[in-house]
C-alpha cells in the first residue's frame, strides 16, 4: 500500500510566506479552484489554504479546507517539485474531491511550466 504523508513541514504557515507567493503574480485558475505559486529552494512542495467566510460558515469553510488538504495529499506525487502553492475554492463550484484532485494536478503542472523558465533566467 502505498503511503501519502503530508507533514506540517508541506504547510505554508507565515503571513510573509503568503505574501510572497501573492506578489509573484503566478496564478491558475479554472471553474474550482484558483491557485498563486512561487518557486522554492527546499526541494518540496509546500501548500497553504485560503477560504473566505463567502463559504459559509466556520463548519463549511473546514470542510472545504479539509477536502482540499486530502486532494492535495492524495496527488501530491502528480504535483511538480519545489513549490508554493496557495489554494483558493471558487466560490458556489460545488466541487468535490475528486474534482479538486483533477484541477490541482492540471493547474499546478501549468504553473509549473510557466515558473520554471524564469527560475533557469535568473540563476
Amino acid at each position: 500500500m502505498k503511503q501519502f504523508p503530508f507533514p506540517a513541514h508541506r504547510h505554508l504557515r507565515t503571513p510573509a510566506e503568503f505574501a510572497r507567493v501573492y506578489d509573484l503574480r503566478q496564478r491558475a485558475g479554472d471553474g474550482n479552484i484558483l491557485i498563486f505559486a512561487a518557486a522554492n529552494d527546499l526541494g518540496h512542495t509546500r501548500i497553504g489554504l485560503s477560504v473566505s467566510k463567502k463559504h459559509g460558515n466556520a463548519v463549511v469553510r473546514h470542510r472545504i479546507r479539509r477536502l482540499l488538504r486530502e486532494a492535495y495529499r492524495l496527488e501530491q506525487h502528480n504535483v511538480p517539485e519545489s513549490l508554493d502553492l496557495i489554494l483558493i475554492p471558487r466560490h458556489d463550484s460545488g466541487a468535490g474531491l475528486r474534482d479538486y484532485q483533477e484541477s490541482i494536478v492540471r493547474l499546478t503542472q501549468r504553473l509549473a511550466k510557466r515558473i520554471s523558465p524564469n527560475t533557469n533566467e535568473s540563476q
